[in-house]
């Protein structure tokens, strides 16, 4: 599998963009390394072009008429290799280069069928749409491995997505030009697409793990038999008698939340004092004196394991970095050709990537208070992937929600990257 082109720009204009854009795909597509004929795209913008995004795609798919399927969404933030575009008018784009056969686009009006045999797929959605992890959930099992990567669209503006295949010709597209509104679109994949993908976790628990022993709808009533609000109020070190500095440390307070034991995902491997794939992080939304109870976002279940945590940069950069190495150490093999290890070794090996390292291509998604402000810097968050990861074709976004495996996740990032197979 050869290298991916991809590219990114910014500009008042948006044309603008999308020539500096065409003119990095173009030049990368003539080189040796890089996919010279690929037909399938991903497109993400800021929501300053949300407004301008049919004539966007418009726009691209007549520059790049092989390019007959596109995938993408909004973001009020995009990602590319080693920047963060945030609160300035960008868009990126990545040309996948896979057989025609080893994916298929869907979206609302052209839906996955039951003919196409996905392995995986990447996910787009809209926040607003009703009954959204229902979907998440069913769009998994329509998949061999229940596993979805992706995220939900981030807008000031307009929520919108791209999805159109076979340049707006294949079966169910109708006259639909492949920009959308709610409901859920992506691009699924075959088996033959190999793929690694991890998630990276935002917040840190500030207390023991303990079980949901009473519940009523969303509200979590006992821990361990203990009352919930009790529980809450310890683990903080506060007291209602003083209810404006424990509302205080309430608000920057989170419940991190995994399956029953037993239940699917809820036993993945977990590191003392960090959270592991399996948890959700939700917003604490209300207590309730009266119960002793605490008000969390998402239905509630007895046996449901609950965390309370809180948003912790050192241990976001962390996680980040055992994530990258992580795939980095199953991607590169210990023996390899003499030519691709002094390649690898290279002053300039830095400054592009390299197909000896595997890795074809990536998609980011991250959550939208995630970014540089959240790790120190502008375009911070990207800076820690590429110098753990190495440098890689890499695009994604800033979003309202993360998806990964059959769950909604909260302030998080979803890494995602393409191998090539031997």
């Amino acid at each position: 599998m050869k290298l991916f082109p991809y590219a990114h720009a910014t500009h008042p204009q948006w044309r603008m963009a999308a020539g500096l854009v065409l003119a990095q795909l173009r030049a990368q597509l003539a080189l040796p390394d890089y996919a010279s004929a690929p037909t399938l795209a991903l497109l993400y913008i800021t929501d300053h072009y949300a407004s301008a995004a049919q004539d966007i795609l418009d726009h691209l798919s007549a520059e790049l008429p092989e390019v007959t399927d596109w995938s993408g969404t909004v973001g009020v933030g995009i990602a590319a290799n080693n920047v963060e575009y945030f609160d300035e008018p960008a868009m990126a784009v990545m040309l996948l280069g896979l057989p025609a056969h080893q994916y298929r686009v869907f979206s609302g009006v052209a839906p996955l069928g039951m003919a196409f045999e996905a392995h995986t797929a990447l996910v787009h959605a809209d926040g607003n749409t009703q009954d959204l992890a229902e979907l998440v959930t069913e769009m998994a099992a329509r998949t061999d491995t229940g596993y979805l990567f992706g995220g939900l669209a981030s807008s000031r503006r307009s929520s919108v997505q791209f999805a159109t295949g076979g340049n707006g010709n294949i079966k169910g597209q109708g006259g639909a030009r492949g920009v959308f509104h709610g409901g859920l679109s992506g691009v699924a994949f075959t088996q033959d697409v190999a793929l690694s993908s991890r998630v990276t976790q935002g917040c840190q628990p500030i207390a023991a793990e303990r079980s949901v022993t009473a519940c009523e709808g969303n509200v979590v009533t006992a821990l361990n038999g203990e009352p919930a609000l009790q529980v809450l109020l310890g683990d903080l070190g506060a007291s209602l008698d003083e209810p404006r500095e424990a509302l205080g440390r309430v608000r920057a307070t989170l419940a991190g939340l995994r399956g029953a034991p037993g239940a699917a995902g809820s036993d993945a491997v977990r590191r003392p004092g960090s959270f592991g794939p399996d948890v959700r992080v939700r917003h604490i939304i209300g207590l309730d004196p009266a119960r002793q109870g605490v008000a969390i976002a998402e239905t509630l279940e007895i046996g449901m394991r609950l965390s309370f945590c809180q948003r912790n940069a050192q241990a976001a950069r962390a996680d980040l970095v055992r994530v990258c190495a992580e795939i980095r150490e199953e991607l590169e093999p210990e023996d390899m050709p003499a030519e691709a290890a002094l390649a690898l070794s290279n002053n300039l090996a830095a400054s592009a990537p390299h197909p000896a390292r595997r890795m074809a291509g990536a998609v980011y998604v991250s959550c939208a208070s995630r970014g540089g402000a959240h790790f120190g810097g502008p375009s911070a968050e990207l800076q820690i992937v590429r110098h753990a990861l190495g440098d890689v074709p890499l695009v994604g976004f800033f979003a309202g929600g993360e998806i990964a495996r059959h769950h909604l996740y909260g302030y998080t990032g979803v890494l995602t990257v393409f191998t090539a197979t031997d």
